[in-house]
This record gives C-alpha cells, sequence and structure tokens, in this order.
C-alpha cells in the first residue's frame, strides 16, 4: 500500500503552505520567467529578512527543503497563462 501525502492538491504540507504564505495573490507577472530556484531563492530572502540567528530560522530552511518548487513554478506559469 502506498501512502497518499498530497495535501489541498499540492505535493505536500510544505508545498502548499509555502505558496500560500509567500507566494498567493501577488500583483500580475510577478512571478513571470521566475523558474524553481527563483522561487526558492525567494524565499529563502523572505526568511532572511527577520535574521538568520536562532532556532526559528533553522527550522524554517528546514522546512522549506520539503517543498516542491518545480510543483510552484509551474503553478504560477499556468496561473499566468490562464490570466
Amino acid at each position: 500500500m502506498t501512502a497518499n501525502n498530497t495535501y489541498n492538491g499540492w505535493t505536500n504540507y510544505a508545498t502548499w503552505r509555502v505558496n500560500l504564505e509567500m507566494f498567493d495573490g501577488g500583483y500580475d507577472g510577478e512571478y513571470e520567467g521566475m523558474e524553481a530556484d527563483d522561487f526558492k531563492l525567494r524565499a529563502i530572502e523572505i526568511l532572511e529578512m527577520d535574521g538568520t540567528a536562532g532556532l526559528a530560522f533553522d527550522y524554517a530552511m528546514a522546512f522549506i527543503n520539503d517543498v516542491n518548487w518545480h510543483e510552484i513554478a509551474e503553478a504560477h506559469k499556468e496561473e499566468a497563462e490562464n490570466d
């Protein structure tokens, strides 16, 4: 038996949550041309705004390692094409 670890139609909870909290509701064209690595770098920049010292930052970095960045990039590409 294989476990279904998807969450709200996304690969996993981390992917859904990061997209919701960091990339959902951006202005038109904000993510145009961004690739998976660009989304990851943007997320890291957002996290670094609060500083990089401490346990919370370490946990946040571990959390984003579970994100499917390709799925986020593809979702925003499809959204832009449908607008």
